[in-house]
């Protein structure tokens, strides 16, 4: 019989976090993020879509085609995640972060949930057709999601350095939910909304961004805690945003120009506009980490407490109209 203490001698465990003298710091930003997200648990299959669907027969072809390119980038973009999270969940592992890791789990969990949730819409409606043109013949799309985001995760199984790190989160957090998903959510349910259009589909983008905010606070978290620790990973951050943002333009840039006009009146014009000053207070953010304690960085709520700030400024400017 195989001796399994043997066989698996170099992968002993040596220590649990759980059970040590100290337990678990519930205060430190990322079990509180665990915390919430536990609060805030939702079930995509409990949604109605009985409605969005007779909306979507009322539908004009070119609303229809917009509706479907767009849901196809957003799922898309949730299955990448959610497949490419996994190495940063090992990096924490590896680095003892027991809190982070568990809210990663979390997070990868609620990524997976929004994949279910965009592909149970799309069945609700009746799209059914291979969507595959919709994301791959967008140069920015595929720039980012099928080279720059899981080249960047994937290498932290090889070298899961604090500048890798920061590599990572810059182009998960900052760029593809950052910059593009939070605000590609923002856009399409304002229009769905002004519309009075898919309240499933309304529904089901408010809970996404209330789990990409909390999302987003643990990326900023941990660029600051890397910033904090080695003022060079801030010229890091920098770096990587100026050579993935071009891209996510492009991204964008792309996308409006397969229709003409605004048949759901989505405001275009000021799509850029939104995006660039959520990213430049996110980046302020992580800037204002420099020279800071690296034990501080724990306690210190601002990520979250910025995320929640950008929730109500979106939310006056709904109602505003």
């Amino acid at each position: 019989m195989t001796d399994v203490s043997e066989q698996a001698a170099t992968e002993r465990r040596t220590q649990f976090h759980s059970l040590s003298k100290a337990g678990m710091d519930w205060d430190s930003l990322p079990l509180r993020l665990f915390a919430k997200g536990n609060r805030r648990f939702w079930d995509p299959a409990a949604i109605d879509f009985s409605q969005d669907a007779e909306d979507w027969a009322n539908l004009n072809d070119e609303q229809r085609f917009i509706a479907t390119m767009l849901c196809a980038q957003f799922v898309g973009g949730e299955e990448a995640v959610t497949q490419d999270i996994q190495p940063f969940i090992q990096a924490m592992g590896a680095e003892g972060r027991f809190g982070d890791e568990m809210y990663l789990t979390q997070f990868l969990f609620e990524e997976a949930k929004h994949t279910q949730a965009f592909r149970l819409w799309l069945d609700a409606v009746g799209v059914k057709e291979d969507l595959h043109s919709h994301v791959e013949e967008n140069p920015g799309y595929r720039a980012i999601f099928y080279d720059a985001l899981p080249n960047a995760l994937h290498r932290l199984s090889s070298d899961p350095s604090p500048a890798n790190q920061v590599r990572a989160s810059v182009v998960y957090n900052h760029v593809v939910e950052g910059v593009l998903a939070l605000t590609g959510y923002h856009v399409w349910n304002a229009a769905c909304r002004s519309n009075g259009i898919l309240p499933g589909l309304q529904q089901l983008i408010r809970s996404i961004g209330n789990d990409e905010r909390r999302h987003m606070a643990w990326g900023t978290f941990t660029c600051r805690r890397h910033v904090a620790a080695d003022d060079a990973n801030w010229q890091i951050v920098q770096d990587e945003m100026q050579r993935l943002l071009p891209h996510a333009i492009t991204q964008i840039e792309w996308t409006t120009k397969q229709f003409d006009g605004d048949p759901f009146d989505m405001k275009l014009d000021g799509v850029m506009e939104y995006a660039g000053n959520h990213a430049l207070r996110r980046l302020g953010a992580i800037e204002g980490a420099r020279g800071m304690s690296v034990a501080a960085i724990d306690l210190d709520y601002s990520p979250e407490q910025l995320e929640e700030q950008f929730h109500t400024e979106d939310t006056a400017a709904a109602a505003q109209g």
